[in-house]
């Protein structure tokens, strides 16, 4: 079977969100997509169908929507809230589905989705098939992990989805397709993981799944691959003959707030963050160069990354590891209440749930070989920023030791390349240059690209890029299942011991995490990239 190339537009779709009365749908998934709507990117035909338990009405649905949906005009709000529709009921239940297929089919038709050669065989076969009449479909799963499976099951037993029988048709334009975004955590651990995938491929084909990681969407993210491939000068140094190591950050300076008993305390950051996100960013700036930019060839090379990372055995967890969780910060407006992590509630101090996880990781290559890779990953630090950075070894041989700062006993800062993804999206790249003067010295000097200031852009929320592309039928920023079934078998050693409870430090909020993460670094005579507040890259 030969996947069909991405098309060039979205396609119009009617967008199904199961969970839509959820944090996530009002927060991000909404905002983004009247974004879209403003900046005139989303297709003219699309539609959303909110499915959730939750008693609503269309109107009382947009009505909850608008105050979160970010600033616009209200006759631009009116118009794109024409595209929002609800239907209350349980996904979990087969009895929702009879009437879900049939306000789909509704929708296609008030909002002229189908094809003209869709129409011609809905009329010839009418009733021969419950997808016959519908319009393209993209499902959203933006429900808890525990109802991700009954939901999907309910999906394959309505019989609304074609399967892989859409490429095998004469006409594969006349059939509409079905899709599906699948939100992380994909499982809790590998064996969970490996069965949620068996059972999505029970009822869509691969080509037809995608697993979403909001960073992946993230511009400065896409950016790695432009900078590394684009540009003749990174190559021929992106390797450990220069490279002494690379840290990947994902800090934030809010707390765990109401998600704390409901599902931060089951998950924790290592779940949370390294599995997903930082291992994701890890593959991107470790990979080979793909043969092209497309989601086969990237995803390849990505998963060549993921299977040469080192797997610790279980008594090296405490080697490589570091876990943290905030203590109170004493400001009742803050997200918490000024609370510290144990004592929010539905929080059970006896799990020791990180808030903070550090990792050492080696990829076992002929590219990096002795290049250790350092991921960090907390709440309630010193300040939010997810970074990349890359620092190179010093030159062999130091000609200017006879020159200030050398001789005071004084060193400058490794040549450094920092990526920032968020905020302050850019990057930096850290060199030594001479000081003015009649005087021979040296001073590291610092070549910024603000990514805004320069293209005289905002990066848009992750979302709504990422939803464009599900609806192009474009995977490349999507996960595969052997990229989420990989990133878990690095962390497997992690979760299946003990030492976290046992190692579990206390740091301050507002810190950059616990003492041991600095240990963690010091063991290597290396210090983790901290910036003061003042300092962007």
């Amino acid at each position: 079977m030969t996947p069909q190339m991405p098309k060039s537009e979205a396609e119009p779709c009617v967008l199904v969100i199961f969970g839509a009365s959820g944090d996530l749908v009002s927060r991000k998934l909404i905002p983004s997509l009247f974004a879209l709507h403003q900046q005139g990117r989303l297709p003219d035909r699309l539609c959303v169908l909110g499915v959730s338990r939750t008693e609503m009405s269309d109107q009382e649905f947009r009505d909850s929507l608008r105050e979160k949906a970010g600033p616009g005009h209200e006759e631009v709000w009116a118009q794109f809230a024409r595209r929002i529709h609800y239907l209350p009921g349980s996904a979990t239940e087969a009895e929702l589905y009879p009437v879900l297929i049939q306000r789909i089919c509704e929708l296609g038709r008030e909002h002229d989705m189908l094809t003209e050669q869709q129409s011609r065989i809905a009329e010839q076969t009418k009733g021969s098939s419950p997808w016959v009449g519908m319009p393209n479909v993209l499902f959203y799963l933006s429900v808890a992990p525990t109802l991700v499976k009954p939901i999907i099951h309910q999906i394959g037993a309505s019989g609304m989805v074609y399967e892989g029988k859409r490429w095998c048709a004469i006409d594969a334009e006349a059939v509409p397709w079905q899709r599906i975004i699948v939100e992380k955590p994909i499982g809790t651990d590998l064996a969970s993981a490996q069965d949620l995938n068996r059972e999505l491929g029970r009822v869509f084909e691969e080509e037809a799944i995608y697993r979403i990681d909001h960073y992946l969407g993230k511009e400065l993210v896409q950016n790695l691959l432009v900078m590394r491939f684009a540009n003749i000068m990174f190559e021929p140094i992106w390797n450990n003959q220069y490279v002494d190591h690379v840290q990947v950050t994902a800090a934030e300076s809010v707390g765990v707030g109401r998600r704390a008993g409901n599902f931060y305390d089951k998950a924790g950051a290592t779940r949370d963050m390294l599995q997903s996100h930082l291992l994701q960013v890890l593959a991107l700036v470790a990979m080979e160069p793909p043969s092209d930019y497309n989601a086969d060839a990237i995803r390849r090379e990505k998963v060549k990354v993921i299977d040469a990372v080192r797997i610790m055995e279980p008594g090296e967890v405490a080697e490589h590891t570091v876990f943290g969780r905030y203590t109170a910060s004493g400001n009742s407006e803050d997200d918490d209440g000024g609370l510290g992590y144990t004592e929010l509630e539905g929080v059970d101090p006896d799990r020791c749930t990180e808030t903070f996880a550090a990792m050492r990781v080696h990829i076992d290559n002929w590219r990096w070989s002795g290049v250790p890779f350092y991921m960090r990953s907390g709440k309630k630090m010193a300040r939010k920023l997810t970074e990349v950075h890359i620092q190179f070894k010093r030159p062999p041989a130091n000609l200017f030791k006879h020159f200030e700062p050398f001789a005071s006993g004084k060193e400058l800062v490794n040549n450094r390349l920092i990526i920032n993804i968020a905020p302050d999206e850019g990057i930096g790249f850290r060199f030594e240059a001479k000081v003015p003067g009649p005087k021979f010295a040296m001073g590291s000097v610092k070549a910024d690209m603000d990514y805004c200031y320069v293209f005289n852009a905002q990066p848009v929320e992750a979302y709504g890029p990422l939803l464009l592309d599900a609806m192009r039928g474009d995977k490349t920023l999507f996960k595969h299942r052997d990229e989420v079934e990989g990133t878990w078998r690095i962390v497997e050693p992690v979760l299946r011991s003990d030492l976290p409870k046992k190692l579990i430090e206390d740091y301050p909020a507002g810190s950059w995490g616990p003492p041991g993460a600095d240990a963690l670094l010091a063991a290597d005579n290396r210090i983790w990239h901290n910036p003061e507040a003042s300092d962007i890259r």
